[in-house]
């Protein structure tokens, strides 16, 4: 079937891919993080300075919107006026073109808080679409994390839900990688 119909090739890629994935999923980690890491990291930036952060095997966007959420919340804290760039990238186009959409059914309620939905989300008929400032800090791009060259001078790697798809042998590869993609301070978030 797969040489007699090219299509069933790209049916079964997707099929094999996973695209688990919520909004703050494992939320007491996202507060960890705000609270040690993150809050700390942006006082020390200059403003107008550019924060940048790598999501790999961002699926459907849900962590890279998270992570913006939580950085503009950062922001409010401290009152500082640092950007925000988060990439976000994954193998696979379909997931991308969600992301990019930005635009997540009304069960996401049942993840982010009343005030989060409020403050970054606007509602859409049946579904939830994040605000113009959150999508504006989110580039997604078709990436295979392995073969294709990585992001630069980044301040925090967040790879929650990539590794444990991989064999150790990929995982070796991946791991100096996110090493030599961040600054001498930056940071890297595993799952």
């Amino acid at each position: 079937l797969l040489k007699s119909s090219p299509e069933e090739i790209d049916l079964l890629f997707n099929e094999l891919l996973i695209g688990v994935t919520s909004f703050f999923r494992d939320p007491e980690s996202f507060e960890a993080f705000k609270n040690k890491a993150l809050l700390k990291s942006i006082k020390e930036k200059n403003d107008e300075d550019t924060f940048r952060v790598w999501v790999p095997g961002c699926s459907t966007g849900e962590e890279v919107y998270s992570l913006a959420m939580l950085f503009k919340e950062c922001l409010d804290e401290t009152d500082s006026r640092v950007d925000l760039q988060v990439f976000g990238t994954d193998i696979d186009k379909i997931a991308i073109d969600k992301a990019r959409e930005a635009i997540y059914p009304e069960s996401i309620a049942n993840e982010v808080s009343p005030k989060r939905l409020k403050r970054f989300f606007q509602k859409e008929g049946s579904c939830y679409k994040i605000r113009k400032e959150i999508r504006d800090c989110a580039i997604f791009s078709i990436q295979d994390v392995i073969k294709d060259p990585p992001f630069s001078k980044l301040d925090l790697v967040c790879c929650r839900n990539l590794l444990i798809y991989l064999n150790p042998k990929a995982q070796k590869k991946i791991l100096p990688l996110f090493h030599y993609t961040l600054n001498a301070d930056g940071m890297l978030i595993l799952g």
